[in-house]
């Protein structure tokens, strides 16, 4: 029998092993997911919850029932140390072996790498973590019955800065719904090398068009610009410019995590990412593969200020649709692997502007791109929760092979 034990329940994770599943239906072929988790969570509708929009619990569903109607393992457990020689994974219920991995562990928000920023101190908050996002409602709702400055944006290095454009917006919406939006000076400070960029080298007309709309909003930019610290007056950028803050929301960096970190230099790179191929193969354990925000992505484009790529979303689906094949047809005797290196993924994104939306579009990732436009509706972000519905209907129902 082969065993194929992938690490994370989350989008790329869940994908991997129901796609690992369903190549290898009929075969002797053992699928098993380990997570410290035992829910997914719908990340992109996470920023609506601190001006309830949504409820963690209605953007969750519980990931043992889910593989469970695929006859997929599951082990709720902490991955500590992989062994790519004996070909183990050490957890924190004990050891699991493999003959095939899948590394998916997403994100660890690394806010060791700006001063203050961890929102446990009480200065920063958080959006995407659902066990510290309350408190993120709590103040917002503070914020409202004692209105000041606030500032939001993205750390040195940061990756995820759609999702902070989103959470931007939709304060100021939010704020403008409960009447308080001429009490309140908004800034927004992105390390990008302008306003657009996204990390993905910008697409076209994408620089006018955000411009435009924190212009129109009258929410005060600070492009190419990195922040030196996070503090209870408010945020410290490097220059040394003070940016006074009674709520704060600065994105952190990313890092792999630590079970990558702790297993020696031949698994990942010094960030804790693991190297991969077109196949999304390590380049010296074939049969390791990785998927979503725990790959190392070489960055085309230089910036001034630390930027990260973004990983999240749709490329996440992508590659773990490809890892599953993959891995099915390695476990059941096949050789030839698909390929499609990162830079060919699609960038496919909906931004949520505060009940409305940008769809932007690009055939490629990188440049050069034949096809890439920024489609702006200013009257109701429909796309955006038609996407939450059906990732939630296509994963609460194991259909990881649809679009």
């Amino acid at each position: 029998m082969e065993r194929v034990l992938v690490l994370g329940g989350n989008f790329a994770g869940l994908t991997s092993a129901l796609e690992a599943k369903r190549h290898t239906r009929g075969r002797d072929v053992e699928v098993k997911v380990v997570s410290k988790t035992d829910y997914f969570l719908y990340v992109p509708s996470m920023i609506w919850v601190p001006f309830r929009e949504r409820e963690v619990s209605q953007i969750t569903r519980p990931v043992p029932k889910i593989l469970a109607k695929r006859d997929v393992a599951f082990s709720q457990a902490e991955a500590t140390h992989i062994d790519p020689e004996r070909q183990v994974v050490s957890t924190t219920r004990g050891e699991e072996p493999y003959d095939y991995l899948v590394i998916a562990t997403g994100p660890k928000f690394d806010y060791s790498k700006l001063e203050g920023s961890d929102p446990k101190l009480g200065f920063n908050h958080a959006v995407h973590d659902p066990e510290l996002i309350m408190q993120t409602r709590e103040d917002f709702d503070r914020l409202v019955a004692d209105p000041g400055p606030v500032v939001v944006g993205a750390a040195p290095g940061a990756s995820c800065i759609g999702a902070a454009y989103e959470f931007l917006f939709n304060l100021d919406y939010y704020l403008r719904v409960h009447g308080v939006r001429d009490r309140v000076d908004v800034t927004w400070v992105t390390p990008e090398p302008y306003a657009g960029h996204f990390g993905m080298d910008g697409i076209r007309g994408g620089e006018r068009l955000l411009k435009g709309l924190l212009h129109r909003q009258g929410i005060r930019l600070y492009e190419n610009t990195a922040i030196a610290s996070v503090s209870d007056e408010g945020v410290t950028l490097a220059d040394g410019t003070q940016l006074p803050s009674k709520f704060t929301m600065i994105m952190p960096a990313f890092s792999g995590q630590d079970v990558i970190l702790n297993s020696g230099a031949g698994i990942g790179n010094a960030a804790g990412f693991i190297p991969v191929n077109g196949a999304f193969q390590h380049p010296d354990y074939p049969n390791i593969f990785s998927a979503g925000v725990a790959i190392d992505v070489e960055k085309p484009f230089t910036s001034q200020v630390p930027l990260g790529i973004p990983k999240t979303g749709f490329p996440a689906d992508i590659e773990g649709k490809l890892v599953g094949k993959n891995v099915g047809r390695l476990a059941t005797g096949r050789t030839d692997l698909e390929q499609r290196p990162f830079r060919d993924i699609p960038g496919v994104c909906v931004l949520d502007a505060g009940h409305k939306e940008v769809i932007m579009y690009a055939n490629k990732f990188f440049k050069p791109r034949q096809v890439e436009f920024m489609l702006p509706n200013p009257f109701y972000d429909i796309t955006k929760r038609f996407l939450e519905r059906y990732f939630l209907f296509k994963e609460e129902r194991a259909l990881a092979q649809l679009p």
